[in-house]
């Protein structure tokens, strides 16, 4: 069940202040007698707080990570989901409402991971939760990961970081650009402040989701499973567009082409050596924290050259575990099996 939490204003890294910020979360199973079985569960771009459990009330799709339980079992572990700052599902974004009572828009602040990691701070904070055994997260999930231990080193036991990496590389924010571009070019994208017009930018996003999805899928899986076949004979379009066309749809139909803006630019600042002392592995050595590591070999947009450079720079990571999936960067939340047995070989109660 969605639950809220008000963490009240929030310094920004750029300098401002947010107020009144305000975080929807999900929770499964209790803390212990000794609070030290809690687990930060951290959801990529396009996900929130609804990791585990059908589709319902004020939730549209089921969990995004369903089946996590089978690996991390709520009996023995207090396991969190927070809705990420400048998200579109409960949490204070572009869309909710600024102290004046309209929607936030184009007004809202630029975000640093480490700004979404200082709400789950706050977050952590109102929850009476002093130290997680484990921060787990994939994707933009797992740029979050890594953070955590850097900015709290006392406060982390194990970070798991999937299909991720230590700073955004320069095709990765050229990936983005376009997806960008499709957003604020759209007629009706309106500078951001579309909110309340009954006009939404919805065709910009779904080519963003179009162009964004190309990349979360392998070369190999889309020829195998689409090649050049037809959709249908009333049907001219490609198979493979078809596909494109039906999660550009359902991407449509449940997030804020705001949010992913404001969360795709945020991705793009991500480079844990930004402003701290010394290179990668300087950085990486000053971790408290247990640090997991796992690629997935087929992944195109987070490639695993990106995840063994972090082992590379701290060998106490290693080695670098390896997700095989024929799937891309998506292999991470398909390949529940091979991810929940991995979290559970790193994990003890």
């Amino acid at each position: 069940m969605k639950r809220f939490a008000e963490v009240g204003d929030l310094r920004l890294e750029r300098g401002t202040t947010l107020p009144g910020v305000r975080i929807a979360y999900e929770t499964w199973g209790r803390p212990n007698v000794a609070r030290d079985n809690a687990v930060l569960i951290c959801h990529a771009l396009t996900g929130d707080a609804h990791v585990i459990g059908p589709a319902g009330p004020g939730q549209p799709t089921p969990g995004w990570w369903d089946g996590l339980t089978r690996y991390l079992d709520p009996a023995d572990w207090y396991i969190v989901a927070a809705n990420v700052l400048g998200g579109c599902q409960g949490t204070t974004g572009p869309s909710t409402e600024a102290p004046d009572g309209r929607a936030w828009g184009s007004r809202f602040p630029a975000l640093t991971v480490r700004d979404q990691v200082a709400a789950e701070a706050a977050l952590t904070d109102a929850l009476g939760i002093d130290r997680w055994a484990a921060v787990i997260g994939g994707s933009m999930g797992g740029m979050r990961a890594l953070e955590w231990p850097l900015m709290y080193p006392d406060r982390v036991g194990t970070a798991v970081v999937l299909a991720s990496t230590p700073a955004a590389s320069a095709e990765q924010i050229a990936w983005s650009a376009p997806q960008l571009a499709a957003i604020t070019s759209d007629p009706d994208w309106q500078n951001g402040d579309y909110y309340g017009t009954g006009r939404t930018p919805a065709t910009g996003l779904g080519i963003a989701r179009r162009i964004a999805h190309i990349t979360y899928r392998s070369e190999y899986e889309l020829a195998s499973r689409f090649g050049r076949t037809r959709q249908g004979p009333d049907d001219p379009r490609f198979a493979v567009e078809s596909y494109l066309d039906h999660h550009a749809t359902k991407l449509i139909n449940r997030f804020d082409p705001g949010s992913y803006l404001t969360l795709t630019k945020a991705m793009n600042t991500h480079d844990i050596t930004r402003g701290r002392a010394g290179d990668l592995a300087a950085v990486l050595g000053r971790l408290k924290a247990r640090l997991v590591v796992a690629a997935v070999d087929s992944d195109r947009l987070y490639l695993p050259a990106q995840s063994r450079s972090v082992v590379v720079a701290h060998p106490a990571a290693g080695p670098l575990h390896v997700i095989s999936s024929p799937y891309g960067h998506d292999g991470f939340l398909i390949e529940l099996d091979q991810v929940g047995k991995l979290i559970t070989s790193q994990l003890r109660v």
